[in-house]
């Protein structure tokens, strides 16, 4: 009976360390999660800017293709300024450029 609480006593402490690494581990990541939003965000902007400038030189600015990218690139920035909302709320008086 000593052994089978020892083996239990055991695995409930490995849980418990193993818990509570990846504990720190989830809490570690959390800060990059908004700098890389903002990164990809940007990314996204340039990506459908060119695009755009792309399709209008080729289609022109009325073709369905600029209208296309000019959607998107709008919508890339209406994300953009979602973002910039969010960090304010949780950052009041920090002018984010």
């Amino acid at each position: 009976m000593k052994v089978l609480t020892s083996n239990l006593a055991s695995i409930l402490r490995k849980t418990a360390l193993a818990s509570a690494a990846l504990g720190l581990l989830l809490a570690a990541g959390a800060p990059a999660a908004k700098a890389n939003d903002r990164d990809d965000c940007n990314r996204r902007i340039a990506y459908t800017q060119m695009r755009y400038n792309e399709a209008c030189q080729r289609y022109g600015p009325y073709s369905s293709q600029a209208r296309h990218w000019a959607h998107e690139r709008n919508e890339a920035y209406e994300h953009l300024e979602h973002l910039r909302h969010e960090y304010r709320g949780h950052h009041p008086g920090y002018d984010w450029r």
